[in-house]
């Protein structure tokens, strides 16, 4: 009989471990989260499901086109592609993206500037213009969809600080046919 309980706490020790380790990485390490929308087309589709990097900020430095997720609006999370870091100058003409004076290639918006019927995909705009500052301050990030014509982003809502940043997404899981690491 002692024989048959120190086995079954022995049992519940290694489940309640197994909880208990499953809880901490969800919770301090990796999320899941499901794309809800269509901001961020033609890269991530709606209802996809990804991974977020919990710790890819908190041990290093956010860089330009990674995609993140973060804290938004009354208890919602938005996923958009960094542009700005703090210190850029942001611009758009005739389609390309200027910071700091120099033009960036976009190649995840080739496709998409290829089925524009009319007009630019996305629309001129100066840093100044949109926020009243000329750079994006220390402490935030400005961010964009790449569904830019139907993104609430940066343009709309200002800078995002990076205490609201939750974490970099990289990789699509599901639906398993799409899985992918995204760039």
């Amino acid at each position: 009989m002692e024989q048959k309980k120190s086995e079954w706490r022995e049992w519940m020790k290694a489940i309640v471990v197994a909880v208990l380790l499953a809880g901490g990485i969800r919770y301090f390490i990796f999320a899941p989260i499901i794309v809800d929308g269509y901001s961020m087309m033609p890269t991530l589709h709606n209802h996809e499901r990804m991974i977020v990097n919990k710790l890819a900020y908190k041990i290093g430095a956010p860089h330009r086109f990674d995609i993140i997720v973060f804290h938004a609006e009354a208890g919602r999370d938005y996923i958009k592609r960094i542009i700005g870091l703090p210190g850029d100058r942001i611009e758009y003409r005739n389609d390309t993206l200027y910071v700091n004076g120099k033009p960036y290639e976009e190649p995840y918006l080739a496709e998409a500037k290829k089925q524009v019927a009319y007009g630019p995909l996305t629309e001129p705009f100066t840093l100044k213009e949109l926020t009243g500052r000329s750079t994006v301050p220390k402490g935030y990030l400005f961010v964009m969809g790449d569904n830019r014509r139907f993104s609430k982003d940066s343009r709309h809502i200002g800078f995002i600080p990076m205490s609201k940043v939750v974490g970099k997404a990289s990789i699509v899981y599901w639906p398993l046919q799409d899985a992918r690491i995204v760039k």
